[in-house]
């Protein structure tokens, strides 16, 4: 869990190395750059946009992306081991919820709690901005399934042929956490 008083400043260590959950600024843009082209290179069917898109945006890009949406970066050594985004929801009848979307840990910081503290980074964020927490995850990605479910949300759905690209199909599991202000992140 993240203390209130480390949002965006929450340390954990992976491999020996001191790991910090921050919030992305404009100036990151060139690791965040580097790894969203990774993640939608290794693992295409978990995005809905494509390396060949974003691969031709300018590094501005990146960087005006950082200030508008709210993305955290697992950072270690200069380096960036994972992000996830959020985003609230617009109009008047879907204020109350937001999304966990972008998730990616690279392979090398996997399963040693870097997913996790990520995820709890995004829903401490939403608590204060919205009452539900949804995300969809491609229905091939237990070990994404289990950590979400492990932080309380729960599947409700299934997107068959969510995503397309090159005539091959994926579902997405949709799984949603209700937040209240007092509930502790587990």
């Amino acid at each position: 869990m993240i203390p209130p008083q480390q949002i965006g400043w929450s340390w954990i260590e992976v491999a020996g190395a001191e790991v910090q959950i921050r919030r992305l600024l404009p100036a990151d843009a060139a690791l965040y750059r580097e790894i969203r082209l990774e993640a939608l290179t290794l693992v295409p069917e978990a995005f809905s946009s494509t390396f060949a898109a974003e691969s031709v945006e300018p590094l501005s890009w990146f960087a005006a992306r950082l200030d508008r949406a709210v993305v955290f970066g697992a950072v270690a050594d200069g380096d960036l081991l994972g992000i996830a985004g959020f985003f609230a929801k617009q109009g008047r009848k879907e204020a109350h919820k937001g999304a966990l979307w972008g998730m990616y840990v690279r392979p090398n910081a996997r399963q040693r709690g870097v997913g996790r503290r990520l995820v709890e980074a995004v829903i401490y964020h939403a608590r204060r901005h919205v009452e539900l927490l949804q995300l969809s995850v491609v229905s091939g990605n237990e070990p994404a399934r289990r950590l979400y479910a492990e932080l309380g949300f729960v599947e409700y759905g299934i997107e068959k042929n969510a995503l397309q690209e090159d005539g091959r199909y994926w579902d997405e599991i949709l799984m949603a956490k209700p937040l209240s202000p007092d509930e502790i992140t587990r």
